[in-house]
């Protein structure tokens, strides 16, 4: 390939830089999600003018190939994928008893293993890495606060970490007071104190479909009992079939992810979250909102929680640094402004306090300004994540898998179609050395045992490709 634009061809000159970067793509010189030289400096290689450049990036957008963003230039934009996207599910007739936990246990053990390439597990920060710079936070923490860091420390948290996450919640457009937040062992803990703080053994909750399987399995353990709700792939719950379960049933909570859902990874505009609020309120429900992955949108803004639309106060938001930050680390937290006494007691009673030194290492993290880098760098690295992810999900599946769109977060769904059962293609890829998740966890029922869901927060290696290759193999062996 010539990286010569001349004047002696018959084209004209933005159509050779077009077809340039066109063959660039093609032979993988540039790769999806890639960003691509600024106009000034491609004008400079190219010895041709800024507005010969300028023209040829807008035909290539118009093209669809690649994206501009606002202050950040021009992006290669991954192939269409010519998977369709996976179709809604239908409301739950009944309240349903959860029995999913074998599954559960076997699909943990297959993440942990050894030389598996992890497909199963949703861990964004594998790609953005923040152990060096939280590593030289905890030394410096731990030379200032000397043996008072092995101490046990607040029951309801470190003031100065709850005083960072009062600021960005501030820069939302939310007040909140240090005095209504609980920090808590991950948004696990987080949503299960929420959960009982407003609900019995026996009661109905209302959790969206899919559901991340984590919420599936806190139903089940405290003897809840789930309606599910469907989601669109696109912007997130349904709220007419939310509106007649809430009819219908005796719902005491509903349990949603307000932002990016996993793992669908759809994303609820900020008019629809204030819909759904509304009619929450309405009917007197409960929300508990699980926003962990709020900061991982590739949307231009950060959608804003639930609880900024709220005019009683009836939702409970839970969050975590599990998915941006560290996951090890098990620092999350809630906001229950109205049941901040039960929420404080049953922290104390399930673990006491979270760990002392990795919410100092946090609240340094969070005060100057390296998290909020970060994010921007996750989210970029991410986002090029999925299109590369995409790109060898189109070479390798064949052509009657759905795939979603994901406005954020970091992972796929994969509908195989109705001849075809997830959790034989999970054991049949774990055999073959790859861990991914069966769709049957993300229900309460026996839905989605047609999908799977896969991470694209991975490092991008050859094993890795090797990976996704070899499950499009697979998939052809997985028919029920």
């Amino acid at each position: 390939m010539s990286f010569v634009v001349s004047k002696q061809q018959s084209a004209y000159l933005y159509q050779q830089v077009v077809h340039l970067i066109s063959q660039m793509a093609e032979q993988g010189v540039l790769r999806p999600g890639e960003k691509l030289p600024s106009l000034r400096v491609m004008a400079q290689k190219l010895a041709v003018s800024i507005p010969t450049v300028k023209q040829a990036y807008q035909a290539l957008e118009a093209q669809g190939k690649v994206v501009a963003k606002e202050k950040s230039g021009y992006f290669l934009q991954a192939a269409q994928v010519s998977h369709a996207m996976p179709k809604r599910s239908r409301l739950s007739t009944q309240p349903i008893v959860v029995n999913k936990q074998c599954l559960i246990e076997q699909v943990y053990q297959a993440i942990h293993q050894p030389h598996v390439v992890p497909l199963g597990i949703a861990n964004p920060v594998a790609v953005a890495s923040t152990d060096k710079a939280l590593a030289k936070l905890m030394r410096r923490a731990m030379n200032m606060a000397g043996q008072a860091m092995i101490n046990y420390g607040a029951i309801d948290g470190l003031p100065e970490l709850k005083r960072q996450i009062v600021k960005r919640y501030l820069d939302m457009g939310l007040v909140v007071s240090p005095e209504e937040i609980v920090i808590t062992n991950g948004a696990q803990e987080a949503l299960a104190i929420a959960l009982q703080c407003v609900t019995n053994a026996g009661d109905v909750v209302a959790i969206e479909s899919p559901s991340y399987f984590g919420v599936v399995e806190l139903i089940e353990s405290l003897g809840l009992k789930a309606v599910e709700v469907p989601l669109c792939p696109d912007d997130g719950l349904w709220l007419a079939d939310l509106e007649r379960a809430l009819n219908k049933r005796d719902i005491k909570a509903c349990i949603f992810s307000t932002s990016i859902n996993n793992p669908l990874g759809s994303y609820m505009p900020d008019e629809r979250r204030a819909q759904l609020v509304k009619l929450l309120e309405h009917h007197q429900v409960t929300l508990i909102e699980d926003d962990v992955y709020g900061d991982l949108h590739f949307t231009q803004q950060r959608g804003k929680p639930a609880r900024y639309f709220s005019t009683t106060g009836n939702v409970i938001t839970c969050s975590s640094f599990s998915k941006t930050a560290a996951p090890s680390y098990r620092i999350g937290w809630l906001i229950a402004p109205q049941v901040i006494g039960p929420a404080k007691r049953l922290k104390r009673a399930f673990s006491c306090s979270s760990s002392l030194m990795n919410q100092w290492v946090l609240a340094d993290y969070l005060a100057c300004g390296e998290y909020d880098r970060h994010l921007k760098l996750l989210r970029k690295r991410l986002l090029v994540a999925k299109e590369r992810m995409m790109m060898a999900l189109r070479q390798h599946l064949p052509d009657f898998v759905r795939v979603s769109e994901p406005k954020g977060g970091c992972v796929l769904w994969l509908d195989l179609g109705a001849q075809y059962d997830g959790t034989k293609l999970f054991h049949l890829a774990l055999s073959h050395g790859i861990s991914i998740a069966p769709g049957a966890l993300f229900s309460a029922s026996d839905k989605y045992r047609s999908c799977i869901r896969i991470s694209y927060g991975v490092l991008w290696d050859q094993k890795t490709e090797h990976a996704i290759a070899q499950l499009g193999q697979l998939v052809t062996q997985a028919k029920k």
